[in-house]
């Protein structure tokens, strides 16, 4: 790892900050994240002449949005927090965005501002007064789990404790610590000791009651056609396994959903559906007609979900056959943020972690369990006739930039960090829970070089390669994030699906534009990246990748994947940048 590490300090002296660094790496941050700012210059100089810059390092970034954004990623994969310093209210300001989409993907995060001196009297003119705010917290209060302002070096190691606790605990999501500079900068005229983390740490996953598991129990004796939703769960590997195992004992056909990492490979015979994408298809439509009870395991939007396929609200016409909804999500909602999506109805709501209650009905279920007939049969199942390449003949559009890379992807280990806009469920062949990272929960853009760079960094040394495949609106708003992989000399390939528009966007404008009887063919005006088209390719280049030329066909495709390849596992860093025709795939 590429890492500025100095000295430790020699002297007996202690400053404030200094007992707020060592609770940090007390707790087990292996990062830190931040763009510097006075705000916080003594922890700065905690980290570094105190701690010596090692547990944790520092990740230099270049906007305080991409240092949130990579804390994301990182945590996608190593389903632990990073730690992320922001300057005062001005880098508080700047992280709200990728603050609120950690928010929405239930990341865990410890964020750490600063701000003051809150005593007036030790103030600077002028940068001292406007860096200061009374409650810096109240500009993420409503998408962050919690946020406190320790007043004293004993109550900053409390609030970090606590603040680690929370963000750790399930539902799990980001926190923020606002220090004093003037606490930070103290010396300390007193002993103020870190405790013994392990007493704080969080608790256990919260498992299901006994009645739920036997009402859960009882419903699946009684059905012929149960179906498995696997929504928001672990990345662990023998978690995996279990849901798996329980799908067999039971013969329930699952699903999964493009939304989330994948909870369940999607190749499996039980997985009788390509992964659901944001639009019902009538094979999904068929497959809940058929079915005769549904399990939901932590599922995003479960009653945006049944409502879009079964035709009526679940609170006006809910779907009439047993559902049972396993989430915690319920315990974070709030009145300012609707991310909590429309209310589904249960027969039996578990309010327990997504994972323990799978463990606790496999093991209630016993061995002798007999499992029911698949709703999909093998001879129908989605993989069969699905393309499982690329079609040269075709238009080098987003699905056979897709297809491409699922083939090159084949048994290599890889993980696709990001997928574009327009990637078809049919090149969804994910094998592993590492495979996928899922989607950018908050619906942003610019947050794709950082969750590409944080999913790298916490697969640094793994042998698994990292990729990123994001739009080029994504990108370019997010491209200085690059400087800090090269900086931290993390293996990255990059992808960039580039039709030179915010396409997306396009297509509303279509719809608007025949809803009310006006030129469809204006649609491009105010959404074309053209005229001239950014250099993305040279962007990169400026801070430390490797790039070729623009690709517009399949096998152009091919040959960059491959030299990026070689030089990935090399410890380098490669972007590509694919020239697709507009449009998005429906397969």
């Amino acid at each position: 790892m590429h890492s500025e590490t100095g000295a430790a300090a020699t002297t007996t002296e202690r400053w404030g900050s200094d007992v707020v660094a060592e609770t940090i790496r007390a707790l087990g941050y292996r990062h830190v994240a931040l763009v510097p700012g006075a705000s916080f210059r003594g922890l700065h100089d905690s980290l570094v002449n105190h701690l010596g810059n090692h547990d944790p390092a520092m990740i230099v970034c270049l906007h305080e949005e991409h240092a949130v954004a990579i804390a994301d990623g990182f945590s996608r994969v190593a389903q632990e927090p990073m730690a992320v310093i922001l300057h005062s209210n001005v880098g508080l300001m700047h992280a709200t965005m990728t603050i609120f989409n950690a928010w929405c993907d239930r990341r865990p995060m410890l964020i750490i501002g600063a701000t003051g001196p809150v005593d007036a009297h030790r103030r600077r003119p002028w940068i001292d007064w406007i860096h200061t705010a009374r409650d810096q917290g109240a500009l993420v209060r409503h998408y962050t789990k919690w946020d406190d302002q320790p007043a004293s070096a004993e109550a900053a190691v409390e609030s970090l404790l606590r603040a680690d606790q929370i963000a750790r605990t399930a539902p799990t999501g980001p926190v923020y610590v606002c220090l004093d500079a003037e606490m930070q900068e103290a010396r300390l005229d007193r002993e103020v000791a870190v405790p013994d983390v392990r007493r704080f740490a969080p608790p256990r996953p919260a498992a299901a009651p006994a009645e739920d598991i036997a009402a859960t129990l009882a419903i699946l004796r009684a059905a012929k056609a149960p179906v498995l939703l696997v929504g928001r769960v672990s990345r662990g590997c023998a978690d995996w396994q279990r849901r798996i195992a329980l799908a067999e004992r039971l013969g329930a056909t699952v699903l999964t959903t493009t939304h989330n990492a994948p909870g369940f490979p999607t190749e499996h015979a039980l997985h009788g559906l390509a992964p659901v994408g944001e639009r019902p298809n009538e094979a999904e439509m068929a497959l809940l007609r058929a079915a005769d009870a549904i399990i939901s395991l932590d599922w995003h939007d479960l009653a945006g979900f049944l409502s879009a396929r079964c035709g009526a609200s679940q609170t006006q016409k809910p779907l009439d056959i047993p559902i049972v909804h396993c989430s915690l999500d319920g315990h974070v909602a709030n009145g300012w943020s609707m991310d909590h999506q429309a209310l589904p109805a249960s027969d039996v709501r578990v309010a327990a972690d997504p994972d323990r209650f799978v463990a606790q009905l496999l093991e209630a279920a016993g061995a002798d369990w007999s499992p029911a007939a698949p709703l999909i049969p093998a001879d129908q199942h989605w993989t069969l006739g699905a393309p499982t390449g690329p079609d040269r003949s075709a238009v080098f559009n987003s699905e056979q930039l897709a297809f491409t890379l699922s083939e090159f992807a084949g048994d290599r280990e890889i993980t696709f960090a990001r997928l574009s806009f327009g990637w078809p469920r049919s090149a969804c062949r994910f094998r592993t829970p590492l495979d996928f990272l899922g989607k950018d929960g908050g619906g942003a853009v610019g947050t794709g070089p950082g969750h590409s760079i944080g999913a790298a960094i916490a697969l640094r040394d793994s042998g698994r390669m990292t990729i990123g495949v994001i739009g080029d609106g994504d990108y370019l708003m997010g491209v200085n994030a690059l400087w800090t992989a090269s900086h931290q000399r993390v293996p990255l390939l990059l992808v960039i699906a580039n039709n030179r528009s915010y396409f997306n966007d396009e297509v509303h404008q279509e719809r608007m534009a025949r809803q009310r009887g006006r030129p469809v063919e204006n649609k491009w005006i105010g959404q074309r990246l053209d005229d001239p088209p950014p250099d993305l390719i040279g962007l990169a280049r400026s801070q430390g990748f490797e790039g070729g030329v623009p690709v517009r066909s399949v096998d152009e495709l091919i040959a960059e994947l491959e030299r990026g390849a070689a030089v990935v596992a090399a410890g380098g860093r490669y972007i590509i940048d694919a020239l697709i025709v507009p449009g998005y795939s429906d397969r």
